[in-house]
């Protein structure tokens, strides 16, 4: 029988433990950057997959995401075991991090709202001093004699 709140929980811990040795223990230049986002856990509770996100130094630099995921793969042994010592189940989830793609995908739809924003405002812009055609009204003309025969 599968526990899912059990599975949350436990995923919940194992991305709290992850994050604090990253940041504390594990003394890797390359892990600097890196945050933790979420972690979901097997209802077998075998498997724990943590995504993480790499953020770079500024703006304009692209973060070092193969560099940080070499780390985490070298660091995954150490990670492993600090999460079987602090969690205290019988059997230690075997660690598995994926690049979170949220955070990059965030950032392209909001490029795209504000390329979309800009564009709805130059039509407005556009049409604020556009006038009709033809007629200023041509479906509200009174019918006439000629238009029934």
């Amino acid at each position: 029988m599968v526990d899912q709140a059990r599975a949350r929980r436990l995923a919940k811990r194992i991305s709290q433990i992850v994050a604090h040795e990253l940041e504390h223990e594990i003394k890797d230049p390359r892990l600097e950057m890196v945050t933790i986002t979420d972690a979901r856990v097997t209802g077998d509770l075998r498997e724990a997959t943590v995504f993480y996100t790499v953020l770079g130094p500024s703006v304009d630099v692209d973060p070092d995401v193969t560099g940080a995921a070499a780390a985490l793969a070298s660091a995954n042994g150490v990670l492993r075991s600090k999460v079987g010592q602090q969690t205290g189940i019988r059997h230690t989830p075997s660690l598995a991090f994926v690049l979170d793609v949220v955070p990059n995908e965030a950032r392209r739809m909001e490029e795209l709202l504000a390329r979309t924003r800009a564009s709805d405002e130059e039509v407005a812009r556009l049409a604020a001093g556009a006038k009709p055609a033809g007629e200023a009204d041509p479906y509200r003309a009174p019918r006439t004699d000629d238009d029934e025969s």
